[in-house]
């Protein structure tokens, strides 16, 4: 199997460029800057546009847009990927370099953090050698003033020759004088005298007649030199990039070619081959940001971060980095099983009584029997479990899990798990898409963008579903309290069933390294990649907007997901429960059928198509299982977890069923909203095959090795 093409790595960035304007008054400014400088931030300040932000590096990866009024302009702010430089070394430098190049921006705005500034000013310097309309935004200075640093605003401007702003987007404060300085930009009413970047003598005289040839034939579009020494380096993405996006093929110039190779000649005469090129060119780079950060900035306590490197000597060590994780991990889990477990019973009880007034009315219009099953004790009852079962968890997994983000502990743990990741050949960013698969995998799925190598992406998104989604929980906490922790009494119920439920997702963590690192050897072969992985500051999270936004942006929204593939699915669950070929039911028929094989895997036919209708949505398997069970034609709920557990065991489960079950339910084919963001992602129905292939085929291994073992030594 072959990897996807690499246009489709960048497959959103012809659309992207193309910006509809609504108004030929209409001024586009892109938005760049690193990772984890708050960009996003004064993006959602400006347009209202909730893009979610986060304290960890590559969260937006494609280019966001939205409107802005101000003065009497419309402002079509795009948010261009954080990257760290613009040399296209990954798909998220190529599409802020190409925006930026092609998008024909009235304006780039770059944020830079302010608590580091050396840092960020190397990819001040790559915009200005592209453009000279630039802004720099120099965010975060509130906690710049907080940790004692100052920057001269105005030498900064002077020695960049383009205007620079000071501001903190968290307050809002200095967004205006920033879209005052883009206005004038914009609109040609500052001609910026942008600092001349020198190379050493040799590589500019090889720059020099190479330069003359090219500014006849890209008539101003892009910047001669920059073009110029691009192409000595031997950037073939930029070649690709001037030929789609100009429509302009420099390599059937002849002439223009022989300059590059006679340039290429010359520097190689004077010792300086390609790799020592770009080493030069990134060192003069360096040295510059060096040279203008040391005469802008003063420091009032040099040991401003003291306090970070000291949290991070425990967080980040070999000894305590991983167990602090797991503990932090089974903290989260703790809470939300204890917290969602009243929520949900006051959800359910609302659905519920909601359900029993439609019945009521359902009775009221002498509706057929058949049609109230099918919308209310099909339809409408599937959608309440989903509701009832999935709101109260996310609600309380995921502000927790955005507090950690916005604290900035989540680039720790990506961290901590890189040199397990690379031993399995794959990337460490996966630890953060990892993450991400807790709350939903669908959401997994979509953050494996950050990751750069499309070998490692695919790895990433085929193994996501390793780690249990906020529709397994329930699943698994339930088995767990019914055959596990049940016989301990409260509080420490919670605790034991917290541990064991951290237990399975250790498990799953394991499988994820095993699973790619078979790949990596396997159908997805390759090395694992190096990346840069930024360690931001700790921060105190906005504890009131990490709410607002967990809620729209997260939970809701995978909740209507769920609701849009719950509803179908139980429709067809009420049709296969209550049409009959001979006095059994469909959904038994079906269930005979897969008894045989479920047997060998320590299941039975009814849980496995239990499993399998709850493809749409999994927090719905143990209430089809428990329909299949009593044969009532209709989902339903028991009132206590004994009741259930008797109706279990009665229905011939063991301990080892239990089991089974847990481990099917961590490994088995994603949902249907997962496999559709798969397809959409890798543009493939092959690798959306693979993905769902690959989880189920290592469940149905691992339930047959651990039930036919156990069965064989007599353990349960």
């Amino acid at each position: 199997m072959g990897l996807p093409n690499k246009i489709n790595e960048i497959n959103v960035l012809e659309k992207e460029l193309r910006i509809d304007k609504t108004s030929s008054e209409d001024k586009i400014i892109a938005l760049g800057g690193n990772p984890n400088v708050g960009k996003s931030t004064i993006f959602n300040n400006l347009t209202g546009l909730k893009q979610h932000t986060g304290n960890w590096p590559g969260k937006t990866v494609t280019n966001a847009q939205g409107n802005y009024a101000y003065k009497n302009t419309n402002f079509i702010l795009v948010d261009i990927p954080g990257t760290y430089s613009l040399m296209s070394n990954s798909v998220e430098e190529e599409v802020a370099r190409d925006f930026i190049c092609f998008g024909n921006p009235d304006a780039t705005v770059i944020v830079v953090d302010s608590t580091c500034l050396e840092r960020n000013l190397n990819l001040v310097l790559q915009t200005l050698e592209i453009t000279s309309k630039v802004v720099v935004c120099v965010n975060l200075m509130d906690e710049a003033k907080r940790k004692g640093i100052y920057i001269d605003l105005d030498n900064l401007s002077s020695q960049l020759g383009v205007p620079v702003v000071g501001t903190s987007a968290i307050s809002g404060k200095g967004l205006n004088e920033l879209m005052d300085k883009v206005l004038l930009i914009s609109s040609n009413k500052i001609n910026p005298n942008i600092i001349k970047i020198c190379y050493d003598s040799s590589i500019e005289k090889a720059i020099a007649k190479l330069e003359i040839v090219l500014s006849s034939n890209l008539q101003n579009k892009l910047n001669a030199k920059w073009v110029a020494l691009k192409l000595i380096d031997g950037d073939e993405t930029l070649l690709t990039s001037i030929n789609k996006y100009l429509n302009f093929n420099l390599t059937k110039y002849e002439d223009m070619m022989n300059e590059v190779y006679e340039a290429r000649n010359f520097l190689k005469s004077e010792g300086i081959d390609a790799d020592a090129l770009r080493d030069s060119i990134v060192c003069h780079l360096v040295k510059t940001a060096e040279k203008i950060n040391s005469t802008v900035v003063s420091i009032k306590d040099t040991n401003y971060n003291k306090t970070d490197r000291k949290i991070d000597k425990y967080l980040t060590s070999k000894k305590f980095g991983i167990p602090i994780m797991i503990l932090l991990l089974a903290l989260i889990f703790w809470l939300t099983i204890t917290g969602a477990n009243i929520p949900s019973q006051i959800i359910s009880s609302g659905l519920f009584w909601v359900e029993n007034k439609l019945t009521d009315f359902f009775t009221w219009l002498n509706a057929p029997p058949w049609l109230h099953g099918l919308l209310v004790e099909g339809i409408y009852r599937t959608l309440a479990w989903v509701i009832s079962v999935m709101l109260p968890p996310m609600a309380i997994f995921f502000p927790l899990f955005t507090l950690l983000e916005d604290l900035g502990y989540l680039p720790r743990v990506a961290f901590n798990l890189d040199n397990y990741f690379k031993k399995a050949c794959a990337c460490g960013k996966q630890a953060l898409t990892m993450c991400m698969g807790f709350g939903c995998n669908a959401a997994g799925i979509i953050g494996c963008r950050i990751i750069d190598s499309p070998r490692e992406r695919l790895i990433a998104i085929i193994t996501n579903n390793f780690v249990p989604c906020n529709g397994r929980f329930p699943t698994l906490i339930a088995i767990i309290i019914m055959f596990f922790s049940g016989v301990i009494k409260a509080p420490f119920q919670s605790v034991v069933s917290t541990l064991i439920l951290t237990g399975v997702i250790l498990l799953g963590i394991m499988i994820t390294l095993i699973i790619s690192k078979i790949l990596s050897k396997t159908i997805l072969k390759g090395l694992p990649s190096a990346f840069t992985l930024e360690l931001p500051p700790y921060r105190k999270p906005q504890v009131g907007k990490v709410i607002v936004r967990s809620i729209f942006d997260r939970t809701l929204f995978v909740l209507a997901r769920a609701i849009v593939v719950a509803a179908p699915a139980g429709l067809v669950i009420w049709i296969m429960a209550n049409l009959y070929i001979g006095n059994i039911s469909i959904l038994s028929h079906c269930a005979h059928f897969l008894d045989p094989f479920a047997k060998l895997i320590g299941l039975d036919g009814y849980i496995l198509m239990a499993f399998i209708l709850g493809f749409p949505a999994n927090e719905i398997v143990i209430p089809i299982l428990i329909m299949s069970y009593m044969s009532t034609g209709s989902l339903l709920e028991l009132d206590s977890f004994d009741q259930l557990r008797s109706l279990l065991v009665a229905n011939g489960w063991t301990p080892l069923t239990a089991v089974c079950v847990m481990l099917f339910s961590l490994m088995h084919w994603p949902c249907a909203t997962t496999c559709l963001t798969i397809k959409k992602e890798t543009q493939s129905f092959k690798w959306t095959l693979v993905s769902i292939l690959v989880p189920t085929v290592t469940g149905i291994i691992i339930c047959f090795i651990v039930a036919n073992t156990s069965r064989l030594i007599g353990l349960m």
